[in-house]
Formats: C-alpha cells, structure tokens, sequence
C-alpha cells in the first residue's frame, strides 16, 4: 500500500523501537471554588483531585447505609444510559462543602458531640 518514500513515521519503526512518553493533559480544570457544581467519584486507590478525600471516604457520605440510617448527608446522582448496569456516580459539590463545613474540628456541636 505504501512505498518506503511515502510511508508515514510510524509505519518506519522496527519491531524492537520504542515510543517516547506521550504527554496526557490533566483532567482538572481550574474553576472558582464557587463555580463548581458537581464532582465525579474518584477511581478506586485515588483520591479526589479537588478535595483530597478518597473513594471511601465520599461513599460513606454518598450511599445510604446503617452507619447514616439509609438517608446519606451528601446528596448525589447516578447517570445511566438507558438499561445500562452502571453509570457515573456525580457528587454535589455545593452539599459537600456544606456537610464538611458544618463538620468543622473544633465544633463538637455540630459533629454531634454534646
């Protein structure tokens, strides 16, 4: 189909060479803190890259549970494609900084110790 003239420099390589580093662009976009609606749940082993929490920690607020009695603090939102098993769990980002803020170290009150 080519010839060795017009082959293009991919087509040139030999079996044994290797390709340099390809540079993938981050994900994040820097918005304003305010601007931000929605973050989406970390893969499993990371940690978000807005808050720093993990996986396991933005599940236990998320899902319903015994440990929030079936009612999760944190509101979220599962996409889906029509009949699709999974989707992609969004988290309000708005209703997570105010569950974190009233969960302030220092407020004993709001954290439920009287």
């Amino acid at each position: 189909m080519f010839s060795d003239s017009n082959k293009p420099a991919s087509l040139n390589m030999t079996k044994n060479q290797k390709i340099g580093a390809v540079e993938i662009p981050p994900r994040e976009i820097n918005l304003e803190p305010g601007t931000r609606e929605f973050l989406r749940l970390p893969p499993v082993g990371q940690r978000c890259p807005v808050t720093g929490l993990s996986r396991a920690a933005l599940n236990a607020w998320i899902l319903p549970s015994e440990a929030n009695g079936g009612s999760p603090p944190v509101k979220s939102f599962c996409i889906r494609q029509p009949g699709a098993r999974t989707g992609i769990r969004l988290i309000s980002y708005p209703h997570l900084r105010q569950w974190i803020m009233a969960h302030q170290a220092g407020d004993s009150a709001a954290a439920g110790h009287e």
